[in-house]
C-alpha cells in the first residue's frame, strides 16, 4: 500500500450501553474527526455521528449503519464513497399532527439551507407502535410491533428513487423519570438507541441501502443541570437534521456477489475489508460481530478505555496485548481516543511503535545453528 494513501479505519462505539464517549448526543464527533484526520478514511456508524440538531460533515468519514458494518467486515459488502444520496424520508403514521409538521419543516429546511437532495416523503399506512426495553445488564433495546408497514414504506421509497432512507418513528413518552434524569445528568444509558438500532438494521437488511433512524418525542421540561453530552438532543424539536446530513453522503452498499454475478471484478473506487488497517472499540465492548470479524481477519485492534455497562474485554476473549500468537494480530491499548489517533497515525505512516517508546531495547539476534 502506498504510505501516502488513507488507511481505512473502523470506529465502533456500540449504542445503548452508556459509554462515557459516544453514549450521548454526538459527543463522539470530536474523536471521530480526529481519527478521520489521522487515518484519512474513517468508517463509523450513525450512533457516533448523530448529534440531533448538531452534525459534522467530513468527506473522510463514511457514515455506515451498524448492520452494514457487520456485513462489510464479513466481506459480503463493499463501500462506494458517494458525493450525494437522494434521501427518502419514512414517517411513522403514529406521529401527531404537530410533531409530523415539525419533521416536515426539518426536511424543507435541510433542502433549502443545506442543499440536500431529499425526497420522496412517505407516511406508513398504520402506526409502527414502538416500545423500549432494558435488559438485565442495563443495556437498551426495544420492539417494533408492526413490521410490515415499515418494510412496505421502505420498498416504496426505494422504488420511487430514494438511494438512502431516514426513518422517523414515534417513541413512547412514558420513560421512567429516574432513567431520563440519569441520562440527562450524564449517568445513564440512552434508552432509545437500542430500539433505534433494531429499526435501522431491519430496513438495511431488507433493502441494502443506507438507512438511519431519528426518534420522535414530545418536548421535555427544561433541565437546569443538564450534562453537556446530552445537550445536543434538547436544542431543537427533532433529531432528524443530523440523520439527513449523515445519509446525504453515506457510501453506497455494494454486494460482493452482485459484482461477481455481473462479471464486474474491478473493485477500484470501492472500500473492502481487505483495505482496513485498524479497528477501534471500547475495552468492554469487544463481543460484537464487527470486532470479532476483524479479529478473525487479523486486523489490528485498538482497545480504548471508554467505560460502559458491558465488560466483554480482552481477557474474556483470551487475547493479549502485543501480538496474538494465534493469528499474528496486533493488539494495542489506548487510554483515550487522542492516544488511539496517535496509534492510527503510526500504523498509517508505517512507523514502528517500539521506536516511539523509551527505553528502546537492543535488537535480538537469532542464531542459525
Amino acid at each position: 500500500m502506498n504510505p501516502f494513501t488513507p488507511l481505512p479505519t473502523i470506529l465502533l462505539i456500540p449504542t445503548g450501553i452508556g459509554c462515557q464517549v459516544g453514549g450521548y448526543a454526538g459527543d463522539a464527533i470530536p474523536s471521530a474527526r480526529l481519527l478521520a484526520a489521522a487515518s484519512g478514511c474513517l468508517i463509523t456508524h450513525p450512533n457516533v455521528m448523530n448529534g440531533a440538531s448538531l452534525y459534522w460533515n467530513d468527506e473522510r468519514i463514511q457514515y455506515v449503519e451498524g448492520f452494514s458494518i457487520d456485513r462489510f467486515v464479513c466481506g459480503d459488502l463493499l463501500l462506494r464513497p458517494s458525493r450525494s444520496q437522494k434521501v427518502g424520508v419514512l414517517l411513522d403514521a403514529g406521529l401527531e399532527r404537530e410533531i409530523l409538521q415539525r419533521h416536515l419543516q426539518v426536511v424543507d429546511a435541510c433542502r433549502a439551507t443545506l442543499g440536500i437532495d431529499i425526497g420522496p416523503v412517505i407516511i406508513t399506512e398504520t402506526p409502527l407502535e414502538i416500545s423500549t426495553k432494558k435488559s438485565i445488564s442495563g443495556a437498551s433495546w426495544g420492539e417494533l410491533t408492526n413490521l410490515e408497514p415499515l418494510l412496505k414504506a421502505g420498498e416504496k421509497l426505494k422504488k420511487e428513487g430514494a438511494t438512502a432512507i431516514a426513518i422517523v418513528t414515534r417513541f413512547p413518552d412514558d420513560i421512567a423519570q429516574k432513567d431520563l434524569d440519569a441520562y440527562r445528568q450524564g449517568q445513564g444509558v440512552d434508552l432509545l438507541s437500542g430500539c433505534e438500532a433494531v429499526i435501522s438494521h431491519v430496513l438495511v437488511r431488507h433493502l441494502c441501502i443506507p438507512c438511519a433512524h431519528a426518534p420522535a418525542l414530545a418536548p421535555v421540561e427544561i433541565e437546569d443541570c443538564l450534562d453537556p453530552r446530552a445537550a445536543g438532543e434538547e436544542l431543537g424539536h427533532t433529531f432528524l437534521p443530523c440523520v439527513l446530513v449523515g445519509l446525504s453522503r453515506a457510501p453506497d452498499l455494494v454486494k460482493l456477489d452482485s459484482l461477481t454475478q455481473n462479471g464486474m471484478l474491478d473493485s477500484s473506487g470501492l472500500i473492502s475489508i481487505e483495505q482496513v488497517g485498524a479497528v477501534i472499540a471500547p475495552q468492554g465492548a469487544l463481543g460484537g460481530e464487527a470486532v470479532l470479524g476483524c479479529i478473525e481477519r487479523g486486523v489490528p485492534l485498538i482497545v480504548v478505555s471508554n467505560p460502559g455497562i458491558t465488560n466483554v474485554n480482552l481477557e474474556a476473549l483470551g487475547i493479549k496485548i502485543g501480538v496474538d500468537t494465534h493469528g499474528g494480530m496486533r493488539v494495542f491499548k489506548a487510554s483515550n481516543y487522542l492516544e488511539a489517533a496517535g496509534l492510527v497515525l503510526a500504523l498509517k505512516e508505517g512507523i514502528s511503535l517500539s521506536s516511539l517508546n523509551r527505553p528502546i531495547q537492543r535488537v535480538s539476534v537469532i542464531s542459525n545453528f
